[in-house]
């Protein structure tokens, strides 16, 4: 399977980056594991309707850049399907026996994802109702992916 995880805005912080490059490491032997930043758009503090969407519409056209026609597309987004560890781990092996082998997670920016972004996504995920920095979510994202490998392969890892 191959996993590419599209995110906006570059990771500044060591500790993040640490634990991002630690589950590239481990998904390393389950999948081909890519992870691709396209640029954010400085926004300021109080930004019109208007600004706002032109912000996300110029980031998403960064973000469809980098997706294939052939790629089943996951949109994180607050109002996202949720599932628990393991609906996402069938869901996952779902994915690749019936021959979507090539995934794309989708991570906005801070003002979330442009309307095209989320018309050619095939499917919307949410990790919580709570709101979560962008630049955390990578982490989170990759450790319930590589959560997801260890319980298809019936493997350990800690409850």
């Amino acid at each position: 399977m191959n996993i590419m995880v599209l995110s906006v805005g570059k990771l500044k912080e060591k500790y993040l980056k640490q634990g991002i490059e630690e589950y590239v490491k481990r998904l390393s032997g389950y999948a081909k594991m890519e992870i691709i930043e396209v640029a954010d758009e400085k926004a300021p503090e109080n930004l019109s309707d208007q600004e706002m969407k032109q912000i996300k519409e110029k980031e998403g056209e960064r973000i469809l850049a980098k997706i294939s026609d052939d790629m089943h597309v996951i949109a994180l987004a607050i109002d996202g399907k949720m599932k628990s560890s393991e609906e996402f781990a069938i869901h996952l092996d779902k994915l690749a026996t019936y021959g979507t082998s090539k995934v794309a997670f989708v991570i906005g920016g801070s003002l979330g994802l442009s309307e095209k972004v989320m018309k050619r996504a095939n499917e919307s995920l949410s990790f919580s109702q709570m709101t979560f920095p962008h630049q955390l979510m990578r982490l989170i994202l990759l450790e319930q992916i590589y959560r997801a490998f260890r319980i298809n392969r019936g493997e350990p890892y800690h409850k």
